[in-house]
Parts: structure tokens; C-alpha cells; sequence
């Protein structure tokens, strides 16, 4: 009996396929009015709930943490028999790709620089805007990034691979809700989750789009406009369709090692030829400086002060993970079966922030050599645009034309597995949880992602992208919370089982 092309979960596909599609729609047509809705709406987010995506944040990595290193922290996702499906180094590669690719190529360079010249505390000499401008880095992209990842996939996981239950959002939910997940409450945590996925995904497209074409333009000559924005986003979609029908083994997996393999490499040579030293004491000191004020720099809501710099990076980038932990989230608990809690916990809430750590020395510390020594060439690339900034970081190394085209086409294929990962967890969500829904479906949920950030940038590029972001971040945020709770119970009532 022939594979049906379409397997879906009508309450859920079709009122969360419709929103997108008249988002892509308004955009397209009131481009100037959604716009200025989408930056009120940022504008209210930030000031009445930053605090609480702050607080948010903490409670994430502090749960995954407390469930890692409990005696919880001995059981195997997927019971006591299951393996690993993929080696180590395929699973640290897929998590490395689909989490936060996109971003690194973007903000390597630039968000260092970006608060070395604007930063936001106090800071007297040069030495000390570049301590602060490393800290505050490595809280944006460090455990507190990771924890609603880690949060979302290990609730996902458990309730999927031990309870049986869909791989879908409603699933975390069972303990509190019981059977009211198999109803319009589960359908409506599942929209929620669909719509927080695709608008993440859509604001990482978008800043990768717009590197993509301030390489062209600084490579070519090619004019970096929302056209261009527009023809990359469909020539991406494309390659990720292909990656699609070739499915998670020979697609996502594959680009992924290759991924890594070029990262590790552009890495390693800019590590070589930079300046060493300096990237390794800057690797200790940032390190050690982001760990001894964990508490203090995770918990700052710059409630003392009149400014909004908290409120364009810090919130907006918890917003971000957070939008993003549904794709994350669930294509996580997709590759982790066989791992016990505390394997799926440290390895993925450890080990990535810390190729990151590294990534960013490597990148953003260099940059601050040159700053320090006094070539301003990039703190003026980054107040121009922050797309250009690590074209013209590469500059200042040998075959800088090479490495720019390498850069764009890490980014690309970045693009592409997120993409494909992106279709995969929302096909998922929008059938009921099946693990391996028709590829049309796919193929529809990709085309999708790249037709909405079409849309936003062209509504209004960047800054809509971020508005739309924190806007279905603030609600997942709160269902984050609540699986928090559903999954301790889960957990909980099993050891009592165990040991009645």
C-alpha cells in the first residue's frame, strides 16, 4: 500500500499554515503597517517583560542542570536497551549546525566589536570595553542560550521515546493536563510552537541572507537590497528541498560533518595566523570571567539605568533561543535516543557554548587585537553594517577573497540544515508527532520558512525580523515554564513507582 502524499493533523496544520500565509500576505501588501506594529509590539515586550525572559532564562539552565546531576540523571532516553543512533561526532556536529550556525558567522566579529564601542557598562580604558564587550558575548551564546534548547529536547525526548507519546508539544504537557492534550488545548500548544519555530527560523535566515549579500557586494560589487535578500532566500530553499529529499541520514546529516569539517578549519587558520597568544589569554579571561559573574551578569536587568541596550541585545537574543527551542528542541530529541538524562544534558548543554567560547575568541578576539592596536577599520564596518564586519576582519589575513567565499558558503549550508531541520520538526508538529511524515510535506513547510523571511524583510528587514521574534517568544516562554514543572512530575512519579 502506497505512502499517502499528505499526513497531517488538521487542527493544528491548517490554522497555523494560515497565520503564516497571511503574515507572508500583510507583509507583502502593508509592508510599512506591519512593520510599525511588529516594533510597538517589540517596544512593549522588552520593557514590561524583559525581566521575565531574564528570569526565564536562569530557571532553564538551572532545571536542566538539576535533572542532569539527580539520581533522574541515570535514565536512558528511550529505556534501559536503547543505543545511540549516531557516534558522537555526528551528534555534537547536528547539534552545532541546527543550533546556531547562522548566528556565529554573523556575530563572531561584529557583536564583540559592536559592545567594545558601545558598551553597556561603565568602562574607563580600552582593556576594560574589551572585558566587557567578551562578557557580555559569552552570555548571549553561552549555557543560558542553551538551557531552553536542552529544556524543550529533553522533555520532548522522554515523553516520546519513554511514555510513547507523539513527538509533538502537547506531549510535555501529559502529567498536568492528562487527557486535555488530545483536545483544543493541545492544539493550541502545538500552533503556539509552530508559529515560535518558524518566526526564529525566519529571523536566522534573514541575518544570514544579509551576510550573504554584504559578501557579494564587497566580493562583486552586487548591491545588497532586499531583492537580493529575496533571490538568495529562494535559491537557498531550493538546495534545502534537495537536502529534504534525500532525508535526515543523507541530507542533514551529511552537510552537517562537511559543516563542521569547514568550520573547524576556517576556525583553526584564522586561530594559526591571528594572534595566538592573545585569542587564548582572552579565551581563559572570558571564561573565567562569564562563570565568576554567572549569577550576577545572568540575573542584570539594567534596572538602575535609562537606556534600552538590554533591551536590542540581551532580550532580543532570549527571544531568539527561545523561539528557536521548538526546532531545536525537538530535532535534538530527534538524534539523542539512547543517551542517558545526564549524557543529553551535559553534552548539550556543555559542550557546544564552549566550541562557541572558542569561536568567538578566535573571531571577535582578534578583531579586539586590532582595535587595541589602533586599525578602527572594523568598529567602522560594524556602525556602517554589522553584515560586513567579518569581510572586511578578513582582510587583514592572507587570501582574504578565499575566506570570504568560504565564509558565505559555511553560512549557506547553515542556512540549508537549519532550513531542512526547520521542515522536519514543523511537518512533525502539524501531523500529530509522526517521526517520519510524507516528504511533500517537507517540501511545503520550507518554502515556508524562506516566503516568510521574504516577507519581513522586505516589511522591514532586520528590525522586523527581531520584532516578530520576541513577539511569539514571550508566549512559548511561558509553556517552557510550565514543562518544566510537567516533566520534574513525570520524573518524580517514576522513581516513586520504582521504588514502591
Amino acid at each position: 500500500m502506497s505512502k499517502p502524499s499528505f499526513d497531517i493533523h488538521k487542527p493544528v496544520f491548517f490554522p497555523a499554515a494560515i497565520l503564516i500565509l497571511l503574515t507572508i500576505g500583510l507583509s507583502f501588501f502593508f509592508s510599512e503597517r506591519i512593520g510599525a506594529f511588529f516594533a510597538d509590539f517589540q517596544r512593549w515586550s522588552s520593557d514590561s517583560a524583559g525581566w521575565f525572559f531574564v528570569l526565564a532564562v536562569n530557571v532553564f539552565v538551572g532545571a536542566t542542570l538539576y535533572f542532569a546531576l539527580s539520581p533522574y540523571g541515570r535514565i536512558r532516553i528511550g529505556g534501559e536497551d536503547a543505543t545511540p543512533e549516531f557516534s558522537n561526532f555526528s551528534w555534537f556536529s547536528m547539534l552545532f549546525a541546527a543550533g546556531i550556525g547562522i548566528g556565529l558567522l554573523f556575530y563572531g566579529v561584529a557583536e564583540p566589536i559592536y559592545h567594545f564601542a558601545n558598551p553597556p557598562l561603565p568602562a574607563d580604558t580600552p582593556a576594560e570595553k574589551a572585558h566587557i564587550a567578551m562578557l557580555y558575548t559569552f552570555l548571549h551564546w553561552g549555557f543560558h542560550s542553551w538551557g531552553a534548547y536542552v529544556m524543550v529536547g529533553l522533555a520532548l525526548a522522554y515523553f516520546t521515546f519513554n511514555k510513547e507519546l507523539p513527538l509533538t508539544f502537547r506531549s510535555m504537557f501529559y502529567p498536568v493536563l492528562g487527557e486535555r492534550v488530545k483536545g483544543w488545548i493541545g492544539d493550541l500548544i502545538d500552533i503556539v510552537a509552530v508559529l515560535a519555530a518558524l518566526f526564529g527560523l525566519a529571523t536566522s535566515f534573514g541575518v544570514g541572507v544579509q551576510q550573504i549579500g554584504a559578501g557579494l557586494e564587497h566580493l562583486a560589487g552586487i548591491a545588497n537590497s532586499t531583492s537580493t535578500h529575496v533571490l538568495l532566500i529562494l535559491v537557498i530553499t531550493l538546495m534545502a528541498t534537495a537536502s529534504v529529499v534525500l532525508g535526515l541520514d543523507k541530507g542533514v546529516r551529511v552537510l552537517s560533518l562537511w559543516n563542521m569539517r569547514i568550520a573547524l578549519f576556517f576556525l583553526l587558520a584564522i586561530f594559526i595566523l591571528g594572534p595566538t597568544g592573545f585569542i587564548l589569554d582572552t579565551f581563559v579571561q572570558s571564561t573565567g570571567a562569564y562563570l565568576d559573574s554567572f549569577f550576577q551578569v545572568g540575573m542584570w536587568t539594567e534596572a538602575y539605568t535609562e537606556t534600552t541596550w538590554q533591551n536590542d541585545w540581551t532580550i532580543f537574543y532570549w527571544a531568539w533561543w527561545i523561539s528557536w527551542s521548538p526546532f531545536v528542541g525537538m530535532f535534538i530529541a530527534r538524534i539523542s535516543k539512547g543517551r542517558t538524562i545526564r549524557e543529553f544534558v551535559l553534552g548539550s548543554l556543555i559542550v557546544p557554548p564552549i566550541l562557541i567560547f572558542l569561536w568567538m575568541c578566535v573571531f571577535g578576539g582578534s578583531a579586539l587585537s586590532m582595535e587595541l592596536a589602533g586599525d578602527t577599520r572594523i568598529s567602522e564596518a560594524v556602525n556602517a553594517d554589522l553584515a560586513t564586519s567579518i569581510f572586511v576582519f578578513l582582510e587583514a589575513f592572507p587570501l582574504p577573497t578565499f575566506t570570504s567565499i568560504l565564509a558565505m558558503v559555511l553560512i549557506t549550508i547553515f542556512f540549508v540544515t537549519s532550513s531542512d531541520s526547520g521542515a522536519l520538526v514543523m511537518d512533525s508538529i502539524t501531523s500529530g508527532g509522526k517521526l517520519n511524515p510524507p516528504v511533500a510535506q517537507r517540501i511545503f513547510w520550507a518554502f515556508v520558512q524562506g516566503g516568510t523571511a521574504a516577507a519581513l524583510l522586505f516589511a522591514g528587514g532586520l528590525k522586523a525580523l527581531q520584532s516578530v521574534v520576541i513577539s511569539t517568544g514571550l508566549p512559548f516562554t511561558m509553556l517552557i515554564l510550565l514543562a518544566v514543572y510537567s516533566l520534574y512530575k513525570a520524573l518524580r512519579d517514576e522513581k516513586e513507582e520504582g521504588d514502591s
